[in-house]
């Protein structure tokens, strides 16, 4: 049932509030976000012109799609140039009690399927939350259309509970080879750099490694 009046007219305002943001956003040369803003809001606003049946504001509509569309085109390509020139650097801050900053919506633009290898440098893979945060990240690596094989862990060993490390480490290598990917780890004393490289060339720089989730509150009853 297509959307009339007011309703429209409220979608039709917040589109635009999006578009406002990614031309702020393309001003201040930040381009991935703006990019992403620009995509959004010619997302909305074409779902507005598919239920809209006035001729004029479709027309209206599909001039300024195509315009925004333009701007959008133009910024991927300064990107995928600077990409190819290995002069892309994206920094990413993550607030305080921040939400939907999963592993998947940060890395996934990375991974495709020319990465078949994948290296990981944390020397805090060593506690309970910290092997499942390591696992949800295998997890995204096994469904992504990436083709990895091999992923390396270069952590540390945790002196107090090496045993149930070691042990939860081995559960996941297990995991991942029915899976087909080998997983090999080795430890270090005098690891303290976080990253993450992949096959393709990436380089990615995580300041509190994999373990940026709050560790969960356990409550006894």
């Amino acid at each position: 049932m297509a959307k009339c009046g007011p309703e429209k007219d409220v979608e039709t305002k917040a589109a635009f509030v999006v578009l406002k943001r990614a031309l702020e956003l393309e001003t201040e040369s930040r381009y991935q976000q703006a990019l992403a803003c620009y995509q959004e809001g010619l997302d909305m606003l074409m779902k507005i012109m598919k239920g809209t049946k006035d001729d004029t504001k479709k027309h209206r509509l599909r001039e300024t799609i195509s315009d925004y569309m333009t701007r959008a085109e133009n910024i991927k390509k300064c990107l995928d140039q600077e990409k190819e020139e290995g002069k892309y650097h994206k920094q990413i801050k993550i607030e305080e009690n921040a939400t939907g900053f999963s592993y998947e919506s940060l890395f996934k633009e990375y991974f495709n399927e020319t990465v078949t290898e994948v290296w990981i440098e944390d020397p805090y893979i060593r506690q309970i939350h910290q092997l499942y945060n390591f696992l949800r990240f295998c997890e995204m690596l096994v469904k992504n259309p990436c083709k990895v094989k091999t992923i390396h862990l270069l952590t540390s060993l945790d002196e107090g509970s090496g045993r149930e490390q070691r042990s939860g480490l081995d559960e996941i290598k297990e995991s991942l080879k029915s899976h087909g990917v080998l997983l090999e780890v080795e430890y270090s004393s005098s690891i303290h750099d976080r990253e993450i490289r992949l096959s393709n060339g990436w380089m990615i720089k995580i300041g509190r490694g994999l373990d940026y989730f709050k560790k969960p509150q356990v409550f006894v009853t």
